[in-house]
């Protein structure tokens, strides 16, 4: 909680759990917009099980600031919020990436924890989902995959970040609670292109960011890759959506992609002493070039999710009565009262 206590009640982005001292990082009063509106869900259900309120009410001064936010283009965020102003910095640049992605999964997720009773959270996210197909949507040469780009200052950019493969099982999962279903077939799109993302690099492990081809040139893949973008930190954004549609579709084919992924990790990233590594080169399988790390999120989300994917048991944490927090912690729907 200490880190509330700033002039705008934006969190700031740090917090010493021993101290109990809260302060923005070195080089910024700013905090990332992902940071301070990916932490509701679990806000909201800390003060269901305890009854103390502070908890979900401090978490949602903050969703309900941003909603009353200029700046915004069609409902996309830029990705910085400064902690004493209350307002957006570095404005007119727009990702789904890194420190923005979760702040659009976290307005679907908290709509669907709250039974679906929160209009204001299902129109902001719907409006987000219009503003990426108005200015974020493209189509790959030579196969048409469709990605989300990046937008500065107006110009498009075809970059897209491994972290933007959360979207297509973010888009799924609101279409099955009743949005609409031509979320579904965007969904779908992407999550083809994640699997191309993996499938045309020499290890079969996406890169950490891809720059796609928009003109069509011989010879030329859809996917390039800048040399200091090549490393695969064990990110799980990929298998997450892969589960998704697979619980929400029952093709098999998404089974089939996990199971290839799964392969790739144990042949170019698995330790013989145990464990699994970052690797700094996914287009070098004789060389793939481990970095001695395992983030925490490999165990907690990516074989959580291939566990999940691989499971027939619909009924294995469903998708109706569990929703999962960023991290891939289930957190129960509420019953209606």
């Amino acid at each position: 909680m200490p880190a509330f206590q700033t002039p705008s009640k934006i969190p700031y982005s740090d917090v010493n759990i021993g101290t109990g001292v809260a302060h923005p990082p070195r080089w910024t009063s700013d905090s990332t917009v992902a940071e301070v509106t990916s932490i509701q869900l679990e806000f909201r259900e800390l003060s269901r099980l305890t009854g103390v309120k502070k908890f979900q009410d401090a978490a949602e001064e903050v969703v309900r600031h941003i909603h009353s936010l200029s700046g915004k283009k069609d409902g996309l965020v830029p990705m910085f919020i400064n902690t004493h102003s209350g307002l957006f910095t570095h404005m007119g640049v727009f990702t789904l990436g890194a420190r923005a992605d979760s702040y659009y999964e976290y307005l679907l997720k908290q709509w669907i924890q709250g039974g679906k009773k929160e209009t204001q959270l299902r129109e902001d996210y719907l409006e987000a989902i219009e503003g990426i197909k108005r200015h974020l949507l493209r189509k790959s040469e030579p196969g048409k995959l469709t990605f989300v780009g990046e937008l500065a200052h107006g110009r498009f950019s075809p970059k897209m970040d491994h972290l933007v493969c959360f979207l297509p099982g973010t888009l799924a999962l609101g279409a099955h609670h009743g949005l609409p279903a031509d979320h579904m077939e965007l969904a779908r799109a992407l999550m083809d292109t994640c699997y191309q993302m993996n499938r045309q690099m020499e290890t079969g492990l996406s890169p950490e960011i891809v720059h796609f081809n928009l003109y069509p040139q011989k010879a030329q893949k859809d996917v390039q890759v800048k040399p200091a973008d090549r490393h695969n930190l064990l990110r799980p954004e990929t298998v997450e959506s892969l589960f998704y549609l697979y619980r929400f579709t029952g093709d098999r084919k998404y089974q089939d992609w996990g199971w290839e992924l799964l392969q790739s990790f144990n042949t170019y990233t698995r330790v013989p002493s145990g464990g699994y590594s970052s690797i700094s080169n996914v287009q070098d399988p004789r060389s793939p070039q481990p970095r001695d790390k395992m983030e925490s999120f490999f165990l907690g989300e990516t074989l959580k999710y291939l566990y999940l994917l691989f499971s027939d048991d619909p009924d294995l944490l469903s998708l109706d009565a569990y929703v999962f927090n960023t991290e891939a912690h289930p957190l129960p729907i509420w019953a209606p009262a």
